[in-house]
């Protein structure tokens, strides 16, 4: 069956690094599009960033563009997200989907790892 297994949150300080891992299992993964999605405390859901198949192509919310990078390694069935130059506004619960379709549906989603960025 999919799962998504994300790693790698926690409590950093403004300005702080983190890296968010999701392990894949359960389909091909290089064969699918794959996303960040965050939900801070008491608010919707909020798009973060996607990457397609081979890596080649990222996208990024305005708020996390010039901060945050997605990769992948499709050999380790493993999504990454990089994030740099955290703020008090990037807390949240962090979840890594599967993209569905040519619409940027998503099909499957993790657990989802918290990050708090807070002094």
């Amino acid at each position: 069956q999919v799962q998504l297994v994300e790693s790698g949150g926690g409590l950093v300080q403004p300005g702080g690094s983190l890296r968010l891992s999701c392990a894949a299992s359960g389909f091909t993964f290089s064969s699918y599009w794959m996303y960040w999605v965050r939900q801070a405390p008491g608010k919707g859901l909020e798009w973060v960033s996607a990457i397609n198949t081979g890596g080649g192509s990222t996208y990024y919310a305005e708020s996390v563009k010039g901060r945050f990078t997605i990769s992948r390694d499709n050999a380790k069935n493993t999504l990454y997200l990089q994030m740099n130059s955290l703020k008090s506004e990037d807390t949240a619960v962090y979840y890594c989907t599967r993209g569905v379709g040519a619409g940027g549906g998503m099909d499957y989603w993790g657990k989802g790892t918290l990050v708090t960025v807070s002094s």
